[in-house]
């Protein structure tokens, strides 16, 4: 069974750091593209970053610039998003995704219904 697990979320004071883990099973990632989005309630489902299957490429939403990287090691079949100097508007549940084309590109944000690869979602919480 194709799948993947999400781990890493959790609570933090604002100013701090978490890494999600985004842990393939079933398939080998290195030919799919990694991305993450995230869901707070009402709100749609928003992009948040995506590699590249050679991690060549990676683009974020602009409010997580310089804060957010996210990275893979296809060694462990696995994708990360290290968070650092996070804020209370960072709070939500974050899901990774995955899909064996080529999705990060100009337009990654607007591509979330492309993915056929989902995590099963875990709750960052920002506050003090």
């Amino acid at each position: 069974q194709s799948q993947l697990v999400e781990s890493g979320g959790g609570w933090v004071q604002p100013g701090g750091s978490l890494r999600l883990s985004c842990a393939a099973s079933g398939f080998t990632l290195d030919y799919y593209t990694i991305a993450w989005f995230r869901q707070v309630p009402g709100k749609e489902r928003e992009g948040v970053s995506c590699i590249s299957y050679s991690g060549g490429t990676t683009n974020y939403t602009d409010s997580v610039k310089g804060r957010f990287t996210i990275s893979r090691d296809n060694a462990k079949n696995t994708g990360y998003l290290q968070m650092s100097s996070l804020k209370p508007e960072d709070t939500a549940v974050y899901y990774c995704a995955a899909d064996d084309r080529q999705l990060c590109g100009r337009t990654w944000y607007r591509l979330v219904a492309r993915y056929n690869y989902w995590g099963q979602g875990t709750q960052v919480t920002v506050s003090s």
